[in-house]
């Protein structure tokens, strides 16, 4: 998941089949990358490169929509929020899937058991003749 999270492959760059939809959008990498750059890019301005036509300074905003393509829709407390509840639902997904489990495995050990009872041979024991 940390090869489609936005740091090893920018989300544009990723196959839209499995690997952006829906991979980019569980792995937990791509709100704490983004959460990252949008805490320490945003509100600063950098001396831009010395091109003809180019603006003096590009912001940090710029940086993070063309450059990194993050999506500044939402703030980074978002972001924070998502990564929250990340963790919330896979505990509770754990918890679910451990108690499924202690409650399946009695009942499977039943059926596995079930066709190797051993048999009881009832013998009727003849008289003893004179």
């Amino acid at each position: 998941m940390m090869l489609n999270g936005g740091f090893f492959r920018l989300p544009h760059d990723l196959p839209k089949p499995v690997w952006r939809y829906p991979m980019y959008y569980i792995a937990f990498h791509k709100y704490a990358n983004q959460g990252f750059y949008k805490n320490e890019f945003l509100g600063l301005t950098f001396p831009a490169s010395n091109q003809a036509g180019a603006a003096a300074t590009v912001t940090g905003h710029e940086i993070l929509r063309d450059y990194w393509q993050v999506e500044l829709g939402y703030s980074k407390w978002v972001d924070l929020g998502i990564l929250c509840g990340m963790v919330v639902l896979y505990r509770v997904l754990f918890l679910l899937i451990v108690k499924l489990t202690e409650n399946m495995k009695p009942m499977l050990q039943r059926l596995r058991f079930r066709g190797h009872a051993p048999s009881v041979h009832v013998a009727e024991h003849g008289s003893k003749s004179p």
